[in-house]
């Protein structure tokens, strides 16, 4: 599965079901560049999970209900609800392991 690019808009629904990880980014941002392609082969091995990209900058509201301070910032959903929180950039296998705690 692709990286979804998310909104105010949709946000709901891409978190609606299952497992879902929210990566809050900004386009400027050092550390949500080098995350960018290791949620990318996530996305493409987990097929039972979605990767969802929100940019801070267009959708400040998302930052701020989720209590975005810094970025990046991942928060990973299950059917909905946020389950666990990660701030800053983590190495794949770190965020695998960190994914794997908290699924």
């Amino acid at each position: 599965m692709n990286v979804i690019i998310g909104n105010e808009e949709n946000f709901s629904s891409l978190i609606a079901e299952e497992f879902t990880i929210v990566d809050f980014f900004a386009t400027w941002c050092g550390p949500c560049k080098m995350l960018s392609p290791i949620l990318e082969e996530i996305a493409n091995d987990r097929s039972e999970m979605k990767v969802v990209k929100i940019d801070v900058d267009e959708n400040p509201n998302l930052a701020k209900t989720y209590g975005v301070m810094s970025i990046p910032t991942i928060i990973l959903f299950h059917n909905g609800q946020p389950v666990a929180t990660n701030v800053g950039y983590l190495p794949k296998a770190q965020l695998e392991e960190w994914i794997l705690e908290n699924k």
